[in-house]
This record gives C-alpha cells, structure tokens and sequence, in this order.
C-alpha cells in the first residue's frame, strides 16, 4: 500500500491525491514520469500505483522495446485503465517513442499494413492506459514525451533515518534480529 511506502513523502501525498481522483472518476491515472537516482523505489511505486487502483500492471524496459510490434503486442493485450511501466524510458527509440504517443493520448495503435504503394494505415483502438515512465537521466526524455505526462515527480536520496527503518524492516521480514544503534550504523555506510 502506499502508506507503507517509506520515504519520498510529497511524492506519495500528490501521488495518493491523484490515485483517489481517478478512482472517483473511475477513469484512468494520469501519465507519470518518475525521475531519481537507481535504488529509491520507482518500479515499487509504479506497482504499488497499480495496486491502489485495483488494475492490471504490465512492465517492460526501453531497451526490450525493439520494434513497435513489441510495444504492440503490449498494449494489444492490456484491460481497462492497466498501469503500463517503462523503465528507462529515456532509452525508447524514435519509432517506439512515436508509436506510444498516440497510444497515450488517443488510445490507439497505428499499424501499417502492406508495403510501398499498397501499404495503408489502420489505427487499432486500445483500453485507455496509465504509462509510467521511469528514469534516472531526467534530460534524456524528450521534450514531446514529457509533454504528454500530467505529473512528474522527482524521488530525492533517504535520510539516514528513513534507511534505518527500511533496514529494521528488512530484518524483521528475515526474522533477524537487529540493533537500533547497528540500524543507524548500517544506514549511515
């Protein structure tokens, strides 16, 4: 859930207002782009989204995105409002980048059908989405695909506080026994 969710609190207390709009509004969330450092929990929270919304999560990388058939057979076979996350999604080609605008904003694939003079376009309609894109080279996103995103958070480092409670967390979940003072040690490496 997103209340145990350590750290990254303005990021969960915009999040969670968003997440309860679309609810009421029983729509899908927005398009969010999550910037920060590796390790800070951005595919956890993409998850953790999907969740909240009580909806299917799909996940994929930019670089296992080759062709746009691989997008394609992605988004052909999503339900309804589905969270769809794209790690690193600063390293999508220009094909696939061009293929999931229309995709977010119209809700449909263009496919070609043919070749040379023959070849024609079908547009294939899909379930309205959610992407969340995640990122840790925020100047490596182009500027027509952040445009396209309603809200772009941006995780910041953890305290050494906050790691002390993961830590805690983590031990706990093992069933071993930690130290408060070894926590904060740990948490300070």
């Amino acid at each position: 859930f997103l209340k145990d969710f350590l750290g990254q609190e303005s990021v969960k207390k915009n999040l969670h207002t968003f997440v309860e709009a679309a609810k009421i509004r029983e729509e899908p969330l927005d398009h969010l782009l999550l910037i920060g450092p590796p390790g800070l929990g951005k595919t956890t929270l993409a998850q953790i989204t999907a969740h909240e919304l009580g909806v299917d999560f799909k996940v994929t990388s930019a670089p296992a995105l080759d062709k746009p058939k691989d997008l394609a057979g992605i988004l052909s076979t999503i339900t309804p409002r589905t969270v769809f996350f794209i790690d690193e999604i600063h390293r999508l080609k220009p094909a696939i980048e061009e293929m999931l605008y229309i995709a977010m904003e119209d809700f449909e694939l263009d496919w070609i059908i043919g070749q040379g003079a023959a070849a024609r376009t079908v547009r294939i309609p899909i379930p309205p989405f959610t992407l969340i894109g995640a990122t840790t080279k925020a100047g490596s996103v182009s500027s027509p695909l952040r445009s396209r995103v309603g809200f772009i958070p941006r995780f910041e480092f953890y305290s050494q506080i906050e790691l002390s409670t993961i830590i805690k967390m983590s031990a706990n979940m093992l069933d071993v026994k930690i130290d408060e003072n070894a926590s904060l040690c740990l948490a300070k490496c």
